[in-house]
């Protein structure tokens, strides 16, 4: 890489870190919400709190940052990705003070939306980016990725740690101090955001013989008008495809991760273990934790930390294999292994801790390792002068319409079972698969 590469990729690191640090901590939350409030009041109407009404709530600040991304996209291609960055890390910090300052879940509520709102720029201008401003794509996707699943991993469990000695406000708070430090270091930084577009990206192939770009693929969205002929014009090749892909990505990441760390909490060996019991007296002393306290331990957050850690790993593999193996045989592949593991996953469960472990393991991989490929995948099948709204298409599919695997999770674990949720998982993973089959089949026939 050569130093505008490596500028472009600290950057963009250090804000995907940041905004799947905070993603991936509101599902710790989520348990601790179930328990803390009683009721969603509404004023004109209170609604008891159960898994289906907080999977509303949160697929509420969910689905902002994935439909924000749209037009998020649409900005990029207008005013750059760089100055968006940098508001979307100051908005998500204010927005973790707003939550840690929450007296009721409607105000838990709007701070998730206005998560949503600052985070939904994120993905649009840091794809971006990538595409236009690295040289070395592949490898700038894999070390994004990496830096995503450090935060997806870290914040997590970071929060976890915090909340034995600290209550969730508190947490909360602390939490936002990171991004107010990355929104300075964004304020400050140098770097050419076009530096790897030249005229190859303005022609790309959709596979169907058909131009994608033209002569004015460096201008981006200027009108309605003009924003409704570019969506047009992406929808009617393969794009809409790919566009399926990413839906299917999205309601099987959010359907699995919401509520995983209240599922495992059921199950045998994760029983909470007092933290007096966990501990040395001296370091309970230390600490300020008296005899009695009621805090402990609770295994779920660390497994459930510990299997978004491991993505890294898939993170990694995927975006190498992105420039070594074609990306649609790669999405067939990542998806199909992701309906497998759906299947196998309440029976590894039941099976005891040591073969749930192994699974959490190779789910972890399997998450994160089609991401590489359904981004690198976009930027095959777009052109770079509308590259910010394609990406806008895509992260309104993974994070948008994927936030309502938030609410089909909750909605079925309070009026089913979690087998019929991990049967709709697999599903979900099926329609990834199969779309990726018929992309690779129609590449190798064209």
């Amino acid at each position: 890489m050569n130093s505008n590469d490596r500028s472009i990729v600290a950057l963009v690191m250090l804000a995907h870190g940041m905004v799947h640090t905070y993603e991936l901590s509101i599902p710790i939350f989520v348990s601790i919400w179930l328990t803390e409030f009683d009721v969603l009041s509404l004023g004109f109407v209170e609604v008891g709190v159960t898994e289906a009404t907080l999977g509303l709530v949160v697929t509420a600040g969910y689905g902002l940052f994935g439909v924000g991304a749209l037009p998020g996209g649409v900005l990029v291609d207008r005013v750059g990705s760089a100055r968006l960055i940098t508001l979307c890390l100051f908005g998500m910090a204010g927005s973790f003070v707003l939550l840690g300052l929450a007296p009721n879940l409607l105000v838990v509520a709007l701070a998730l939306l206005l998560w949503g709102a600052a985070a939904s720029v994120y993905h649009p201008a840091g794809l971006t980016l990538l595409s236009k401003g690295v040289t070395e794509r592949g490898t700038g996707f894999a070390y994004h990725g990496i830096a995503g699943n450090v935060g997806t991993g870290l914040g997590p469990l970071l929060t976890a740690i915090l909340l034995l000695f600290v209550d969730w406000t508190v947490v909360s708070v602390l939490l936002a101090l990171p991004a107010l430090a990355a929104g300075a270091y964004a304020m400050r930084a140098r770097f050419d955001e076009t530096a790897a577009v030249d005229a190859v990206d303005d022609s790309v192939d959709d596979s169907d013989g058909d131009s994608v770009g033209d002569d004015r693929a460096g201008t981006g969205v200027a009108s309605l008008a003009e924003f409704g002929v570019e969506s047009r014009r992406l929808f009617a090749g393969a794009f809409a495809l790919v566009f399926v892909v990413v839906m299917a990505s999205g309601l099987y990441y959010r359907g699995v991760l919401t509520f995983l760390p209240n599922l495992l909490e059921s199950l045998p060996g994760f029983e909470p273990i007092p933290l007096t019991s966990a501990l040395p007296a001296p370091v309970t002393d230390a600490l300020g934790v008296q005899p009695d306290s009621e805090r402990a331990i609770n295994p779920e957050r660390y497994f459930y930390s510990g299997l978004l850690i491991v993505g890294v790993l898939g993170q990694y593999l995927g975006g190498k294999l992105t420039d070594r193996i074609p990306v649609e045989a790669g999405l067939a592949g990542g998806f199909g292994l992701l309906a497998l593991l759906a299947l196998v996953f309440l029976p590894a469960a039941n099976a005891g801790l040591a073969p749930l472990l192994v699974v959490g393991a190779v789910l972890g991989c399997a998450l994160f390792l089609v991401q590489p490929f359904y981004q690198a995948t976009v930027a095959e099948y777009s052109p770079a002068g509308t590259r910010g709204l394609s990406y806008g298409f895509t992260y309104l599919g993974v994070f948008g319409v994927g936030a309502l695997g938030g609410a089909i999770a909750g909605t079925i674990l309070t009026y089913a079972t979690p087998a019929a949720l991990f049967l709709t998982l697999a599903a979900f993973g099926a329609t990834g698969s199969g779309v990726g089959v018929y992309l690779l089949r129609r590449r190798r026939a064209v």
